[in-house]
């Protein structure tokens, strides 16, 4: 089986339909290699394995890489399964912060009228005095 796999990893670039064959034979590994990586993440962690190893292996095959041997494979496997954690963790903090939502609110507008007061009731305030 090593060597099947071997013999598809080598052929890939050239031929994307070959993908669908790779894939049950190197499932289970990723697989594998996804829980590992899972258990290292905090309790309830919204990311699944079967997600991650989806994930990896779309990111693995869809790009134009070559790969010298099965273990050059897996290797890229865990490089692209960290990525993955890492950027969902970033859009986890972001949602956590707005999201990336930006205040319309400018510091030059923030410091020509003071909070609470209209520009009315400052005019009026000056006109009459006050």
């Amino acid at each position: 089986m090593d060597h099947q796999i071997t013999e598809l990893l080598s052929r890939v670039p050239t031929n994307q339909s070959l993908a669908g064959e790779l894939m049950p034979l190197v499932y289970d590994q990723l697989r594998v290699l996804a829980a590992n990586y899972l258990d290292n993440e905090r309790a309830g962690h919204t990311l699944q394995a079967t997600a991650l190893v989806n994930d990896a292996y779309l990111k693995l095959v869809g790009r134009d890489a070559s790969y010298e041997s099965r273990s050059h494979f897996f290797a890229a496997a865990a490089v692209a399964m960290r990525q993955i954690l890492i950027d969902h963790a970033r859009a986890r903090k972001a949602a956590k912060r707005g999201g990336g939502v930006t205040s319309s609110l400018s510091i030059e507008g923030a410091a020509a009228e003071p909070v609470g007061v209209s520009p009315d009731s400052t005019r009026l305030a000056a006109v009459s005095g006050m």
